[in-house]
């Protein structure tokens, strides 16, 4: 899936580095979500990737 915005750039950085496995495993630890979704759309939306 191509990227759309600074969101999804984002998400692959973290993804890349482990930084997002880490973030996982702790939310399921202390059972609170991280948000990465909600503040991925966000971002998206205020930072759209230009065609």
């Amino acid at each position: 899936m191509a990227s759309q915005g600074l969101g999804d750039k984002i998400e692959n950085f973290t993804k890349a580095t482990g930084i997002k496995a880490a973030v996982d495993g702790i939310s399921r630890v202390t059972g609170v979500p991280c948000g990465c979704n909600k503040r991925k759309s966000v971002l998206n939306k205020m930072f759209p990737s230009k065609k």
